[in-house]
């Protein structure tokens, strides 16, 4: 039996995601599962029990929501995985797609908005962003473009790279999430009338500090968006009102991050998600007192939470050695696929040690079987904005199965951890996170359990960035990398990325790459690639629309022609694969590649 095999069958378990239901409908829910080969999309009639696949896309699905009546199925087709396409609708009990905003061009999707009788979506194309409204399923009509002048107090400004923040429960008004000066890090939030574009009110806590959207209150007539905000470096959340201009910050003694998630059916509390070192609680919250009672739940992520019309919350969740579960407050199964043979995997351990900085440093450690020291896989996270949970991975039980000691650093630019540490990266990318995983290497071999001479650093997306760079940066300290749909010359990375991707990018660098060449060259893999030691394992996804295979091929091709050992694996999807035979033949090739490379029990 093969290596991939023997994988698959002991740790790939088949995923349902968080499902969606609408208030008016919550009888009837849709979710995507990869139970048969590929992510695609379900409906669920939930008090008969039955669920149905209407979807058949070539690379899967990962939009999908519910119409406000329950009536139709909807998904975002993205025929080639570049992520960008048109949503489609279906009837609940399956049938032909129709397009949901006709008229709209193919783009690249920044949130949608589904009500009983309008429709709002924000697609973003190379000419720039629109909204776009549909009334009653008729054509749909662009009320604001990213070129047009909008005006609050007497001030004209526009709304730079904005994504639907929800309609309000009238369906009256609209938010959206935009650039605050530019700043496509620390956003504004500015709400609209729907059926004209006009403004309402915005909410901007200034430079450096940004507010997200979250949801609208559900009680029609009652006009609060609830909020999270950053003044307190800690996440937080706020109540807005943008007709009033009324916020209420609500306050917390927790040493975590706050989250808001939803609201309860009556306004009158709130659920939110306190998150510690990668592992979150959920409470409620009353407003009127600011009372907490713990949401009854495993410890593991959350992978998506929501308050039911009846007052239950349902939730989605999975730890570091057991496989995602949708359960109910109760602690009740609601849906769990079938998977036999899976097998628990290897616990999570709390994993703490101080950087060059001075600065503690958080992150996770997985222990395979046997006496140390061990072969060790430096797992690095994509984002930069996103970090590591407690949570399951397959990936991670494989390489502890086949003996790795697999550490995971949430270093800085990591979320979860405050603004502070989040932002430490802008204007500084790559040298910071290089430094903090190396010095979480250089904590594991002063303690004894990881062996120098088998040390690996693997990372995709954002984490294929700092692999490479790693690897060209400390040459001598790796035996091996793995660097999944990177970011390997960074100057030829932005003009065919995604709009959303580029407005991101000249927030974080501090301007575009082009007009900032000495830093991206300083900071760019390809730059050093003449110093690479180690064998390194490039994956690429053809399609991509985030770290475009041109510049990852860049980054290859300089490395053989300096003679180093560089190995691809090319897919035809985009910056990821939800095709379940795809995704089990990467991983396969992962190992594969480590065993000629790393010694391994």
């Amino acid at each position: 039996m093969s290596a991939t095999t023997l994988w698959q069958e002991r740790f790939r378990a088949p995923t349902l995601t968080m499902p969606h239901w609408s208030r008016y409908a919550p009888g009837r829910a849709v979710l995507t599962s990869d139970e048969e080969g590929s992510f695609q999309v379900s409906t669920w009639d939930v008090e008969r029990g039955s669920r149905r696949r209407i979807s058949d896309e070539p690379v899967g699905v990962i939009h999908a929501t519910i119409s406000a009546d329950g009536a139709e199925a909807i998904w975002f087709s993205d025929p080639t995985g570049d992520e960008s396409g048109r949503w489609l609708a279906v009837p609940f009990e399956g049938g032909e797609p129709r397009e949901l905003l006709p008229g709209v061009p193919v783009g690249w999707p920044e949130g949608l908005a589904v009500g009983r009788t309008r429709v709002v979506g924000v697609i973003a194309d190379r000419s720039g962003f629109g909204l776009y409204v549909s009334d009653r399923g008729g054509p749909a009509k662009e009320i604001l473009r990213d070129v047009d002048a909008l005006s609050i107090g007497g001030t004209d400004f526009h709304l730079e790279g904005f994504e639907v923040g929800g309609l309000s429960a009238d369906e009256e008004l609209v938010c959206v999430s935009t650039a605050q000066d530019g700043d496509n890090i620390h956003r504004k939030l500015v709400v609209l009338e729907a059926a004209t574009g006009s403004v309402v009110g915005e909410l901007a806590d200034g430079p450096g500090f940004g507010v997200d959207a979250f949801a609208w209150s559900p009680v029609p007539g009652d006009r609060r968006l609830l909020v999270a905000h950053e003044r307190e470096d800690l996440t937080r959340p706020t109540v807005w009102d943008p007709v009033t201009g009324e916020r209420t910050d609500l306050r917390f003694e927790l040493p975590g991050e706050v989250i808001p998630v939803d609201w309860w059916p009556d306004a009158r509390s709130i659920l939110v998600m306190h998150l510690f070192r990668g592992r979150p609680q959920l409470y409620q919250v009353d407003l009127a007192t600011g009372t907490l009672v713990e949401v009854r739940h495993p410890r593991g992520e959350i992978h998506g939470a929501r308050v039911r019309p009846d007052g239950s919350v349902w939730l989605r969740v999975s730890s570091g050695h057991a496989a995602s579960r949708l359960l109910d407050d109760r602690g009740g199964i609601l849906l769990q696929p079938e998977r036999p043979g899976l097998r628990e995997g290897a616990p999570y351990r709390e994993w703490l040690f101080r950087n060059p900085a001075g600065d503690l440093v958080h992150g996770w450690l997985v222990f395979p079987k046997g006496e140390g020291p061990y072969p060790v896989y430096l797992k690095v996270h994509g984002g930069p904005g996103w970090l590591y949970h407690d949570t399951w991975w397959p990936d991670v039980q494989m390489l502890v199965d086949a003996g790795f000691l697999v550490a995971m650093v949430n270093y800085r630019g990591s979320i979860g951890y405050g603004r502070r540490w989040r932002d430490f990266i802008i204007g500084n990318i790559g040298f910071p996170e290089v430094e903090d995983t190396v010095a979480g290497l250089d904590d594991l071999i002063a303690r004894g359990v990881a062996d120098p001479e088998r040390a690996v650093i693997g990372g995709w997306s954002w984490g294929g960035y700092i692999t490479l760079l790693a690897l060209g940066t400390h040459p001598d300290r790796f035996a091996a990398g793995v660097a999944g749909v990177p970011v390997g010359d960074y100057a030829a990375s932005y003009d065919e990325s995604a709009p959303s991707l580029q407005a991101y990018d000249r927030s974080l660098l501090g301007g575009v790459v082009h007009d900032i060449p000495d830093l991206v060259r300083e900071r760019s893999p390809i730059t050093y690639v003449d110093r690479v030691r180690a064998p390194v394992l490039v994956l690429i996804g053809e399609h991509d629309t985030r770290c475009v295979p041109g510049q990852a091929y860049n980054y290859v091709n300089a490395l053989r022609e300096r003679g180093g050992e560089v190995e691809v694996y090319s897919y035809e999807a985009g910056h990821s694969s939800y095709v379940v035979e795809e995704e089990i033949r990467q991983w396969g090739a992962v190992l594969e590649f480590l065993r000629r490379h790393v010694r391994l029990p």
